[in-house]
């Protein structure tokens, strides 16, 4: 089980929420506003803000300039995860992981499925990293973004989490970029 450690100073993180609806704004856009509320409690920073309608290339261009920003650790999305025509969010984003996190998807189902039950399901929630850019991709219920910040996020961007976080390997997410080749590699 993870816990706390004190002696350790909390790493506040650059995070930006994106909301995938084509019916909200910023001022009913509950689930937008529950993960900000939530992550700014944290002691984190609120990078950016926004809502783009369901469509993977309005999607793609949000989240490639994001991840572009050097002053955005992480990128949250909420909505665009179930199965309807307009559902859009995994086709707009897996594309740009390079390194996908399974475990992510599997941790919020088993949250997910202790909360709604079989209904989990219906989620195609996903995460990733990009250009040293975690990005996570959540339901746009309010229930659903609750249960991912306090069940999984909020641990995991906190530094001081034991035996591990995300926070302490973010140094490293690009290192493959910075290491030059070896002398005589032909690759």
């Amino acid at each position: 089980m993870s816990s706390i450690d004190e002696s350790k100073q909390f790493v506040p993180l650059n995070i930006a929420v994106l909301t995938i609806s084509d019916t909200r704004s910023l001022a009913d856009d509950k689930s937008g506003a529950a993960l900000a509320d939530r992550l700014i409690a944290a002691g984190h920073h609120l990078a950016a803000r926004d809502i783009i309608v369901d469509d993977v290339d309005a999607i793609r261009v949000v989240v490639k300039r994001w991840i572009a920003d050097p002053g955005i650790d992480a990128i949250i999305t909420t909505g665009g995860t179930g199965f309807t025509g307009r559902d859009v969010t995994p086709e707009a984003v897996e594309p740009l992981f390079e390194k996908r996190m399974d475990g992510f998807s599997i941790a919020f189902h088993m949250l997910s499925h202790a909360k709604i039950g079989a209904s989990t399901v219906q989620s195609r929630a996903t995460a990733g990293v990009a250009g040293a850019t975690f990005i996570f991709c959540l339901p746009g219920s309010p229930g659903a973004c609750r249960d991912a910040w306090d069940g999984i996020l909020a641990a995991q961007l906190d530094y001081r989490t034991r035996p591990c976080n995300f926070v302490e390997i973010m140094p490293r997410l690009d290192e493959h970029l910075r290491r030059p080749k070896a002398q005589g590699a032909s690759a």
